[in-house]
């Protein structure tokens, strides 16, 4: 399965180094969903995953995901008062509730009208279900 995804990652250009423990993600989820309350939901998921993926921290632990939060110009204590009082405890749950009802299986999963793409995909495929989806080009 790592050499897979490795090589899913080496063909999207992303990040990917030898990782040899799988660490609980679910108050890295948490804080993903203050950092979206905070406008830096993308650069924080960004920075998670390449300390996950890339660097091999353990997102598991508090200290490592204020570190993480700091690197994206969020307040650490912020974060840290956030990961305590288990803020965003529910919104993670209802997300997992949701997922559960449309059977995602897998992250990342792209659901457009009925339409599922499941795993890391080129951005063809992506850009194929958006536009049959009617989903217009954002004009730079």
């Amino acid at each position: 399965m790592m050499i897979h995804l490795k090589q899913v990652a080496h063909g999207l250009g992303l990040p990917f180094g030898q990782r040899t423990m799988t660490y609980n993600s679910r108050l890295a989820q948490e804080l993903g969903k203050w950092a979206e309350s905070e406008g830096q939901g993308h650069e924080f998921h960004n920075a998670v995953f390449r300390a996950y993926f890339a660097e091999g921290l353990n997102i598991g632990k508090p200290h490592v995901l204020v570190k993480v939060a700091e690197s994206v110009n969020l307040n650490g204590k912020d974060a840290m008062d956030t990961i305590q009082s288990r803020t965003c405890r529910e919104a993670v749950d209802l997300d997992w509730k949701r997922s559960t009802e449309k059977s995602v299986t897998a992250v990342p999963t792209f659901v457009f009208n009925g339409q599922v793409l499941v795993g890391a995909q080129k951005y063809k495929a992506l850009e194929k279900i958006l536009l049959s989806n009617k989903v217009e080009r954002r004009k730079l």
